[in-house]
């Protein structure tokens, strides 16, 4: 049955409990387009559609999804807006049958099955594989989950490998495993094939022959603890099977229904990846394969064995064609790749770095890195791509792209950046190998910090598509060659004026949106925060345009070498709008105070809010956990228009919206709660006299009619609104309807003074108190004007009090159902609501929303994993 329409009396009731249980659809008259800078996170894989060079999809780590139907001109949300968002949100494999180009499947990270039938334009959830984490009674995103026992479970819900039968899409095979998490899951003598998680499934393989409807467990031949990254069918004779394992190579001759361990002239049988070359024309089947790197103590040096071998026979013998691959270790200028060699040897080796130097001074005249990706071009089966990740994986060595043109003679490195090569060191070194020394790769932003840094960022995914198109994603980009690597171009940003780096995204964000300021003083500009790549401002076009385009520029972040990164919060000087403020959680700069005099030219820190000390209790834990040391999160960053020495910011206990829940340090300088400062800045204290000493304080509202009167929402279970009248130096908790618990913000209308709160907790507390309420006499009465279980934030135009624009947090308690997160709209002051989430991609996890201060026509939401938005209202 189509779904009805979004619009509703917010006094019925059954609107509202019609938004839990039916999947209600978006209203169209309000589109959204994502706004750059395109990726800015890490694309975790890449597929290009077997028979169409137009179409790829990629899976990034942010829980997003994107497919692109022009070769990577522009990119299109894979994920069902109206959904609950949990579907197609991690996805780790794609394919596509090769006698119906618009039939594929595709699984995710949840076990979860996929289909399509146009191409991947849509995808309908088939069925779960594996235990969906709801079976357990517990919530996996809650940090107090972590002590409670739940995680010593065998949970098994990965998989890993997705593949069809070439000659019958009825057909279909999927292995479990973890065995691409190049950045957890590292090889070692003491673990030859990886390292088990709690979290995966092992030790099967899944086989349908009714297209996907239904599937058959397949365990003979093959181990329990089986980690599959591969799985091949021969196109000539589709019994015969090849499996890449964390186990060996495995071979199946009736279908996959029994196996045999395979790798007869391997050096060890540890296949890191497996690729296939198939000549319809001469009926030529090869397979190529690289083998794990093992390194061999061998006199004062270490000695390594692997590398890439080819069978003619599918799988049952191979022989090597490394050819030159091996490099010089000794007669490289490149001090870092020496300090990587000798963390990956004692890696392997099991002994401490220190160690590794003293047993093994003299470095190698011939040696190889862990390669962990191959693939061949489909129409010559001489060139072949070998891929290392050197950030993520334990490996080393120049280059993070090989190539050969030959079948394997000669090789060469075909993707190059940093400053290593773009100094043209050891030029004559690799002169003497036929390799080129400059560097060949193209960034968008990330040009300013990369060209300048060794090649460290390490590359995650290799693919060449139907047409020979080459794809790699080198640190937080992705890019394609189109001339067998000699030249990569990233698909992720349209740059615009490139002497002032501005940008139109293409719609493949993987960034972590944070916050959005709309009115900052200058016409046209709105800032927008980011978490890893700093601050953002938008800039007018040279010539009328559509809204719905918008260009952006960093002022923050990698544009200058050693920016902050990742903010928490910022803020405009009410009386200068080109001070800006800004605070960070982690890498560079956490928890200082920092501040740009011209807009965004030049930053300097002049004070410190927090600084880190011990281990918050309970929070270590193997899921979810962020890098150690990070700070807890900031939010709601105020300045006093009267006095803006006066400047306020909250530090949340509760971050439940954040993408590191857990892993953070209490702070030893600064603390929880509401901090204050009375120097514009340099120096803060803690102020929480009349608040809980738990308390975890969400959001920030300041009076407009008297900078005194500070009101703060408390987002713990036995939070509230708080008051204070004497600018934070005390705080009274005010009262509330006594369903609500739970406050995650507060906002005041500031040509109305109405006053909105938000509410709901997301781990526990009742059903019945989340929602938008709404007070017209300074908080003495409140009216609920929008209903559902976890409400995160509900504001009004600064140019029309009754464009209300409300945002639904995805539910987190386990026994909940709610199907409809994302940003609802009301243009009659909340007597009606539609939900409004066309063409955003993380509608579920939207951090913060609000209708712009210049053009009633647009809002702007921030995505917790795809960046920033703009919509547009239509009539």
């Amino acid at each position: 049955m189509a779904p009805r329409s979004a619009h509703a009396e917010p006094s019925d009731a059954r609107y509202f409990e019609r938004l839990r249980s039916e999947r209600i659809a978006s209203d169209p008259r309000v589109v959204w387009h994502p706004v750059g800078p395109g990726m800015a996170g890490y694309n975790e894989e890449l597929w290009p559609h077997p028979t169409d060079p137009k179409a790829i999809f990629i899976g990034p780590d942010m829980h997003v999804s994107y497919g692109s139907w022009d070769g990577g001109k522009r990119w299109h949300s894979l994920k069902d807006a109206d959904g609950t968002g949990d579907e197609m949100k991690r996805v780790v494999d794609v394919e596509f049958s090769r006698q119906r180009a618009d039939l594929g499947h595709a699984i995710d990270w949840n076990g979860w099955l996929y289909r399509t039938t146009d191409r991947g334009r849509t995808w309908t959830k088939l069925t779960e594989l594996t235990r969906s984490w709801k079976s357990f009674g517990v919530n996996p995103y809650d940090p107090a989950a972590f002590t409670k026992g739940w995680y010593d479970e065998q949970l098994g819900t990965r998989l890993s490998e997705l593949t069809v039968d070439p000659t019958d899409d009825r057909v279909w095979y999927i292995g479990p495993g973890n065995f691409w998490d190049v950045k957890n899951n590292h090889r070692s003598v003491a673990r030859p094939g990886g390292k088990p998680e709690r979290y995966v499934d092992y030790g099967y393989i899944l086989k349908s022959v009714d297209g996907g409807r239904s599937w058959q467990r397949i365990t003979a031949g093959l181990p329990a603890d089986l980690d599959v990254g591969r799985i091949i069918v021969d196109p000539r004779a589709p019994q015969r099977l090849a499996m890449a394992s964390n186990k060996g190579l495995f071979l199946s001759d009736d279908g996959g229904l029994r196996w045999r361990r395979g790798g007869a002239g391997l050096p060890a049988n540890l296949p890191r990846d497996l690729a296939i070359h198939h000549n319809p024309s001469t009926g030529r089947t090869r397979l190529f394969l690289v083998e794990q790197t093992a390194y061999v103590p061998k006199d004062r040096t270490v000695h390594a064995v692997g590398g890439i071998f080819v069978s003619d026979d599918f799988g049952r013998s191979w022989h090597d064609i490394s050819g030159n691959l091996p490099f010089d270790l000794a007669r490289i200028n490149y001090p870092i790749e020496v300090e990587r060699y000798y963390r990956t040897i004692s890696h392997w080796l099991g002994i401490s770095q220190a160690d590794a130097h003293k047993s093994f001074p003299e470095l190698p005249q011939s040696t190889l890195p862990v390669f962990n990706r191959i693939a061949v071009n489909p129409r010559n089966p001489d060139e072949i791509y070998v891929a290392l990740n050197k950030k993520h994986d334990r490996t080393f060595g120049p280059g993070e792209l090989w190539r050969t043109l030959d079948g394997g003679k000669n090789w060469q490195v075909v993707v190059r950046y940093g400053d290593y090569w773009g100094s043209g060191k050891d030029a004559d070194y690799w002169r003497g190998r036929g390799n080129p020394s400059s560097a060949n790769v193209e960034f968008a932003h990330l040009r300013h910090e990369l060209d300048r840094q060794a090649e460290l960022s390490g590359n995650r995914l290799l693919e060449v598509g139907p047409d020979g198109t080459v794809y790699v994603s080198i640190d937080q980009q992705t890019h394609k060659s189109t001339d067998r690597g000699e030249s990569w171009h990233q698909i992720d940003d349209i740059e615009i004026d490139g002497e002032r780096s501005r940008w139109i995204g293409r719609g493949n964000s993987d960034l972590p949106g944070r916050l959005i300021i709309v009115d900052t003083g200058i016409p046209g500009r709105r800032l927008m925060a980011s978490g890893e790549h700093g601050i953002w401002q938008t800039v007018p076009h040279t010539a009328p345009i559509d809204p719905a385009i918008v260009l952006v520029q960093q002022i923050e972040g990698q544009v200058h070498h050693g920016g902050m990164v990742s903010i928490a919060t910022m803020a405009v000087h009410p009386r200068d709008p080109h001070i800006i403020y800004a605070l960070s959680w982690r890498q560079a700069h956490a928890g200082k105070v920092r501040r740009s005099v011209d807009g965004g030219k030049s930053w300097t820190n002049i004070g410190t809010l927090l600084e880190a000390g011990r281990d918050e209790p309970g929070q270590q834990a193997d899921f979810g956990k962020g890098p150690p040391g990070m700070l807890p999160e900031q939010n709601s960053l105020t300045i006093d228009p009267v006095d803006p020495n006066n400047m306020y910011v909250l530090v949340t206990r509760n971050a439940f919206t954040e993408i590191y829940r857990s892993n953070i340090r209490a702070p030893s300088v600064g603390g929880y709660g509401f901090m204050r400062s009375r120097d514009g800045g340099r120096s803060w204290a803690v102020s929480n006299a009349g608040l809980p000493a738990s308390v975890s304080l969400r959001r920030l509202a300041m009076d407009p009619d008297d900078p005194a009167i500070l009101y703060a929402a408390a987002n713990d279970v036995e939070g509230g609104l708080y008051v204070s009248t004497d600018r934070g130096s005390n705080w009274r908790r005010m009262v509330l309807p006594p369903e609500i618990r739970s406050v995650n913000s507060v906002f005041i209308d500031r040509r109305t003074r109405a006053f909105y709160i938000a509410t709901g907790s997301p781990y526990d507390g009742s059903l019945s108190e989340g929602g938008a309420w709404r007070s017209r006499d300074r908080g003495k009465t409140w009216h609920r004007i929008f209903s559902a279980p976890l409400v995160t934030q509900v504001e009004s135009s600064p140019l029309d009090p009754d464009l209300l624009l409300a945002t639904v947090y995805r539910e987190m308690k386990p026994e909940v159902t709610f199907r409809n997160p994302g940003l609802f709209l009301s243009r009659d002051g909340g007597n009606s609501w539609a939900k409004i989430n066309n063409g955003l991609n993380s509608h579920e996890k939207i951090i913060d929303a609000k209708p712009d201060a210049h053009d009633r026509r647009l809002l702007w939401a921030a995505g917790w994993g795809s960046g920033w938005n703009v919509g547009v209202i239509g009539e």
